[in-house]
């Protein structure tokens, strides 16, 4: 019996049409499809049109874009958590715990009891509109558009000393790259120019990472890049209240625990241009023990793929699906 779950909520990447739309019609009828019902209501209010129709009919292309599949998998977060909290068969499951990967960190937000529901997806919205805003400036510059790219094969350590290394040479193109997202043990994703990513490519498979591969991304998010998104955002984050967390919840500028509301939204404003530090806020999770489980709360499988690279014996399982939350209770 799960009794001590530890929520981790995924963020952009995880997206694909019909999600979370399972969630809403298992449990039509019950008092958690009201929940359901009335999250679903609150998110189209909130971005002036209808996201179970935009949920089932949207094409993968659609659902990239930034303004769209931030609120849209934060939608499928909290309603995932809805769904486990309050099942139709009565035996919910509440978060001992709670950390997201990056754009997921603000539905951790809200499990936490940091932000409200409803602030959780006007902070999202916004912050998605920010973010394409940038992209989309960038774009505007020509055909060389920055982007992101996975280091496979080598420690997180070693690739971002191996950046640094490169910037003291001197390196004109290098300058533009940097560590976006530390990952696993052997992986680590960096943002940077199309120039400075084409460099690096070599550089890394010299240094000995068995793979450079370029990613299917928007944009460089998790860099200097998104200074611009951030300044953006940054009137509309000073406008919501950010309350103590009422359960453990772990940053990933930081990769620790945070102790206070004040605190959260500062790193929330830093998290957009900063590296998420996936790989220490996992070592914190665990380091603070207390829980018999991970549940990914979401779409995707991503986050127990992460998990499982920690080594760590506790399992990571899915609840993003009504099958996969009914597979817990079986």
């Amino acid at each position: 019996m799960i009794s001590k779950a530890f929520f981790l909520f995924p963020g952009q990447g995880a997206q694909y049409p019909g999600m979370a739309i399972d969630l809403l019609e298992a449990s039509a009828g019950s008092e958690t499809g009201k929940k359901i019902e009335r999250l679903f209501s609150l998110a189209s209010d909130i971005m002036g049109k209808d996201m179970a129709d935009l949920l089932r009919n949207s094409s993968p292309e659609t659902l990239k874009r930034t303004d769209i599949s931030q609120p849209a998998i934060t939608l499928a977060n909290l309603a995932a958590a809805a769904y486990l909290e309050e099942t139709p068969a009565g035996k919910g499951i509440k978060p001992t715990g709670c950390a997201g990967f990056s754009l997921g960190e603000y539905s951790a937000l809200f499990a936490a009891g940091v932000i409200t529901e409803e602030d959780c997806l006007l902070l999202v919205k916004e912050r998605g509109k920010a973010m394409q805003a940038a992209i989309d400036r960038i774009s505007a510059g020509g055909t060389e558009i920055p982007g992101m790219a996975a280091v496979i094969g080598l420690a997180p350590d070693k690739v971002e000393s191996l950046i640094s290394e490169w910037k003291a040479g001197g390196s004109a193109a290098i300058k533009d790259i940097c560590a976006a997202n530390i990952n696993s043990p052997r992986q680590t994703v960096v943002s940077g120019s199309a120039k400075a990513l084409a460099e690096a490519a070599d550089l890394f498979i010299a240094a000995g990472a068995r793979r450079f591969l370029r990613l299917p991304v928007a944009g460089p998010f998790h860099s200097p890049f998104m200074e611009p998104a951030a300044t953006e955002f940054l009137p509309f984050l000073n406008k919501v209240t950010f309350n103590d967390p009422q359960i453990p919840f772990f940053s990933n500028v930081s990769g620790k625990r945070v102790s206070s509301g004040e605190e959260a939204k500062k790193l929330a404003l830093a998290q957009i241009t900063c590296a998420v530090r996936w790989t220490d806020e996992e070592a914190a999770i665990a380091a603070a023990g207390g829980i018999d489980c991970l549940l990914e709360t979401g779409p995707g499988t991503v986050l127990q793929g992460l998990w499982k690279d920690t080594g760590n014996a506790l399992p990571c399982y899915s609840a993003g699906t009504a099958a996969d939350i009914k597979k817990l209770y079986e």
